[in-house]
Order: structure tokens, then sequence, then C-alpha cells
């Protein structure tokens, strides 16, 4: 129990720095919006996960569209969102484990060949006339176990590529790719649909997966050797555990992040609803609705790396899971097109404010060696909140009113607020002792 669990800022520097990056580029962008661009491997891996996002959002928004058309049921295209997510709500902590023990760029490497076989399946299928609803859950179930191991190395591979001063833009810009995928693929998804198919649709997702693998194998950042634990794999997961269960802070954002996920997140879910049974218009209103959310996030970006410079990082929090609920209860309001055009973009901007918030206080405050394990903690509770949030809302929805649900969203993340505002000493751990044991 007398191990060391995390160091002081200065060995965090030492540890996260990129040992082959380029000095002739460091004062590119220096403490600016897009800092952690001038960083060759990061910008490389970024532009590719940017492409594949692309992709994966044409995907998601065709075939939660094919499914709401499918079914005509709320319940059913949560059940699809549930397929995808429940793998990682049960096996991201192993996920995670194996980021800190395996070589991080090839895991990336495997794991997106893996997602980019489930796409192509499903598009073969759909081309076939046999993509029903059980093989369209059974894809969703082996993409969202690639995804259970991907995605713990992918955040955590991101401090190996970027100097300390950097991360909090490095994470921002990660999910601002991934936001701004969510802006333009839906739109793309909504003209292949109608151009072509679906199945289209499903095939450009696969094509985009070769991206990230290109990217990875172009990067020449040579990350540190994985430690190998005397452990065994299950100890190394309770370590994990332990480590999170001794800094108070640490429980308190990764209940926030659940909370704002199974709540607030699942709006996404529920946007076929919101466009067809709300608002009373059709595929288009969907596909802007769901970009607009990504637009809002993208442009959130910048605005927190700014904030972050100003601002502790517990303060974003409390701002953003405040933004969040004013928002989601309004839209849950909204019977007019554009107000809720405008609201979705609301959304998608608190939202990606309060997890790259709490992304960079997990990260930050933890060395690389725990890292893995730390982001699976963070995946469980981003991913598993949203798996089961998106399933609970949409049966709500269909229970009472798609409006009823937003509302009662809205209505718990204001609440996680007002408890944040009054109980202020939840989080002051993190700010005051940042290498706490």
């Amino acid at each position: 129990m007398g191990e060391k669990d995390t160091f002081s800022v200065e060995e965090i520097e030492s540890d996260t720095l990129c040992p082959t990056a380029e000095v002739a580029g460091r004062t590119l962008f220096r403490g600016g919006a897009l800092s952690a661009l001038r960083n060759r491997d990061f910008s490389i891996l970024w532009s590719g996960a940017f492409i594949s996002n692309t992709g994966t959002w044409i995907q998601t928004a065709a075939l939660l569209w094919l499914v709401k058309q499918l079914t005509k049921s709320n319940a059913l295209v949560g059940t699809v969102n549930l397929a995808n997510y429940l793998p990682v709500f049960v096996l991201v902590l192993f996920g995670g484990s194996l980021a800190d023990r395996l070589n991080r760029k090839w895991m990336i490497v495997v794991t997106q060949s893996a997602m980019l076989l489930g796409a192509l399946t499903l598009g073969i299928c759909t081309s076939l006339g046999v993509a029903s609803y059980a093989v369209i859950i059974l894809v969703s179930v082996e993409m969202g176990i690639a995804l259970a191991f991907n995605f713990p190395t992918w955040q955590s591979i991101i401090p190996d590529l970027v100097p300390n001063d950097d991360l909090m833009n490095a994470i921002a810009l990660n999910s601002a790719q991934w936001n701004l995928a969510r802006f333009i693929g839906p739109a793309l998804g909504g003209l292949i649909v109608r151009i072509w198919s679906v199945a289209t649709a499903f095939y450009v997702n696969a094509a985009s997966f070769l991206t990230v693998i290109i990217a990875v194998l172009m990067m020449k950042t040579k990350t540190p050797k994985p430690q190998k634990p005397s452990e065994g794999g299950l100890t190394h997961i309770m370590e994990g555990f332990r480590l999170v269960r001794r800094n108070r802070w640490a429980i308190t954002v990764l209940v926030v992040i659940a909370i704002a996920s199974f709540f607030g997140l699942p709006y996404i879910v529920l946007m076929p609803s919101v466009a067809t049974d709300v608002l009373h218009r059709g595929l288009n209103a969907y596909f802007f609705l769901l970009g607009l959310s990504g637009l809002g996030a993208v442009i959130a970006a910048p605005l927190v790396t700014i904030l972050n410079r100003r601002l502790k990082e517990r303060d974003i929090i409390k701002i953003s899971i405040t933004g969040l609920g004013v928002f989601l209860v309004a839209l849950a309001l909204s019977r007019t097109y554009w107000l809720s055009l405008v609201l979705s973009v609301g959304l998608g901007a608190n939202y990606l404010m309060l997890g790259s918030s709490i992304n960079t206080m997990l990260q930050s405050r933890f060395t690389r060696d725990k890292r893995g394990r730390i982001m699976s903690f963070y995946i469980l509770s981003f991913m598993g909140g949203l798996a089961l949030g998106g399933q609970f809302m949409g049966y709500l929805a269909d229970l009472r009113s798609t409006p009823f649900s937003l509302l009662i969203g809205g209505a718990v993340c204001l609440a996680v607020a007002a408890v944040l505002l009054i109980f202020k000493g939840l989080m002051d751990d993190a700010v005051s002792r940042p290498h706490a044991e």
C-alpha cells in the first residue's frame, strides 16, 4: 500500500514528453487553440482519426435511422446503441489493463481492423438483403468488443505524443475531431443514403478505418516500452480500483461523467424521435439536428482550451454540467425547428467541455503506466452510462414521451450541478494535491 501511485508535476511532464517530437515546430501555435497539432505524430493520428470517425458517424446516423424506420420504436433504437456499447461496459477494464501491458500502437491497429471487418459485414449483409434486426445486433456487439479494447488504448496514447503543456489541448482537439466528424458524418450519410443506399454508408465506414491504420503505421514516436507487471491481469485491474478509491476527486468526476452520460448524452439516441415525433419533420431534420450537436462540440474545443488557462478544470466541470442540463430542458420544451437546431449546438458544446475537463484531470495526474487503467474507468463511466442510459431514456420516451425523457435528463444534470456547487470540496484535492497518494 505504500507504493507511490502518482508523481509530481515535473515527473509527469518528463514522463509525457514525446521523445522524438520535432523541436523545430515547438513554437508553432504555442499556447493557442491548435497548439497540440504542432506535434507531428499527434497531427497524423488526428487526421486519420477524423476521416475514420466521419465514416463511423455516416454509419451510425444511417443505422439509427434504418432501425427507427424498421421498428418504429425508440426502445429498439436504444437496444442497438446498447449492443454497441454494452461490451465496452463489460470489457473496458480488461482493455485498460492491456493498454498498460502491451504495445499501444499495435493494439490500435488490431482493434481498428476488427471494426473494419464489422462494418464490411454489415454492408455485405445489407446488400444481400439479410441485414435483419438480429444481424444488426450481432455486428454491433462485435464492433463494441473491439471498441472496448481500442478506446482506453487510444485515450492513453495521446500523452505519449504531446508535451504536458499541450495535454488539455490535445484531448480537446481529439474530442473536437470526433465531434467535427459528428457534424459532417450525418450530412454525408444523408446524401449517401439518398443517392445510393444504406449499404453504401456501411462500405464507406469500412474503408475509413484504413486511414487510422495507415496513420499509426506512419507514426515515428517511440512510445515507452510497456512495463510487464509481475502480478496477473485481475490483480493488475484491482490495483486500478485501489488507485481510484484512494483519490476522492477521481471518484467524484467519474460519477459526474457517468450520470451525464446516462441522463444527458442519450439525446443522441432520441434525435430520430425529436425530428419525427416532436418536430414532425423527416430525414434531413434528423441529420441536421445530429450534425449541429457535433458542430457545437467543435466550437467548444478551442473554447475549453482558452478557459483552462483561466479557470480550474473543476470550475469548467460545474459550468458545463449546468449548461448541459439547461439545454436539455430547453430542447424538451422546444417545438420550433430552428430553436431545436440552436439547442443542439449548445448540447454538443457543453458535453465536450465536460468530458474534456474530466479526461484531462485524470490523465494529467497519473503516470503513463497507470493511464490505460485510469482511462478504462473514464470510458466505463462514459460509454457504460451512454449504453444503459440510451436504453433507459428510449424506453422512457416510449412509455411517456420524448420531451418527458429529455426533461428528466436535464433535471438530473441540473441536480448534479447543484450538488457540486453546494459541496465545493468534492473536487478540491485534485487541485491542492495533484500527486495525491
